[in-house]
């Protein structure tokens, strides 16, 4: 297994563990170095985190971190978001979908520079 395979893996897991979203590491990863097409690499990410986040979910709830009567109200619009997402990722090219994934992370990336905890 190549190197840069298992650091990628090692990096997307410990951040998205850590509510990091790994799954930039990752599709950077994916889409930078192994040259996969967007759609593909977020496919990808999708199912790579599914354990990831089966696990912290658990590792949270050990520890009482995550209140699931917050969290219950915002289950169902988010799902509905998250199917959105998906039929809306049908109507546009993966070009675009990399750059608009790119501004976002430029947007983040500013945003935590500024914001004050």
């Amino acid at each position: 297994m190549d190197f840069a395979v298992i650091i990628s893996s090692l990096l997307s897991g410990l951040l998205g563990a850590m509510g990091f979203g790994g799954g930039s590491v990752l599709i950077i990863y994916l889409t930078s170095f192994l040259s996969l097409p967007q759609k593909q690499a977020q496919g990808i990410n999708l199912v790579f985190f599914i354990p990831i986040a089966l696990l912290s979910v658990i590792m949270y709830s050990r520890q009482k971190i995550i209140n699931f009567k917050e969290i219950l109200p915002v289950i169902i619009p988010a799902l509905m978001g998250a199917f959105a997402g998906f039929m809306l990722l049908n109507f546009i090219p993966g070009e675009i979908a990399g750059k608009l994934f790119g501004g976002l992370l430029v947007l983040m990336g500013i945003r935590q520079i500024f914001i004050k905890y």
